[in-house]
């Protein structure tokens, strides 16, 4: 079984509520949805939020849209994934995150048939990237989120779900999936600042009313009639997140006498 978890939380700290903000009248959360759902391979699709107050709406919205929803701990996002993934005892996750409404389905199916083809532990368009920031999937073996959920101790490693896994090349079959014919790497599409927004919104706007699933080869030819959109973000570093963790994991060897 191949299940696909979006994470999603309201308290995003650049930009609150960002899941929820409304594109053409619906949730960026429910468009984000409306395209996962177009993937041909994800046998079942679940989001997992957290269990603070803040997020109640995101549950809300699952329920009255038919959407699996599981909660967890709003910090300790690898609890959260695991649990929510546990109950399905599923072959191979796919992970995709609530800040991406670009998310391109028929690269979601691309990814998992080169992770099964491939008989990867870990599959990644991110790992080495080569498609927008924004068209981020992880494909992996539930056994080796089950062994990061038991191992993992590092604070950037239970708040980046996958950290735990892909930093072990040596234990793990690891496999980087790539753009073969460009690189687009430098296009940001995903969703952490008003900019970003912004963006998607124009996108959006442009394209949806008259394919409502638009390609990206459709966002792509829009961007290149519209070059003034394309800067209109690219100031943001990928991974900003991640980065912050890092310096939580300082804080924490220290607190246990251990250095980095």
């Amino acid at each position: 079984m191949i299940l696909a978890i979006l994470q999603a939380r309201v308290s995003s700290t650049r930009l609150p509520g960002k899941v929820l903000k409304p594109i053409l009248g619906m949730p960026m959360l429910l468009r984000q949805i409306e395209r996962v759902k177009q993937a041909k391979l994800i046998e079942q699709l679940l989001v997992a939020t957290s269990d603070d107050k803040s997020d109640d709406p995101i549950e809300q919205l699952c329920r009255e849209n038919d959407i699996a929803c599981f909660r967890g701990s709003l910090d300790d996002v690898l609890d959260r994934f695991y649990q929510a993934a546990k109950p399905y005892q599923p072959d191979h996750i796919v992970r995709l995150t609530g800040d991406c409404p670009l998310i391109d389905p028929q690269l979601i199916d691309e990814v998992v048939v080169f992770c099964l083809s491939g008989d990867y532990d870990y599959v990644s368009n991110a790992f080495e990237p080569t498609y927008p920031d924004g068209l981020d999937v992880e494909v992996f073996r539930f056994p080796c989120l089950q062994q990061a959920w038991e191992e993992a101790e590092l604070p950037s490693e239970r708040e980046h779900v996958t950290l735990f896994i892909k930093q072990q090349p040596e234990r793990y079959k690891i496999g980087s999936f790539k753009n073969d014919i460009l690189d687009l790497s430098y296009l940001r599409w995903t969703v952490d600042e008003p900019a970003d927004f912004e963006l998607i919104k124009e996108i959006y706007e442009a394209l949806y009313p008259y394919n409502p699933v638009f390609t990206t080869k459709e966002i792509l030819n829009f961007l290149d009639q519209n070059p003034n959109l394309k800067s209109i973000n690219t100031q943001f570093q990928r991974n900003e997140g991640l980065q912050k963790s890092r310096g939580k994991d300082l804080s924490y060897l220290e607190s246990r006498g251990k250095k980095g």
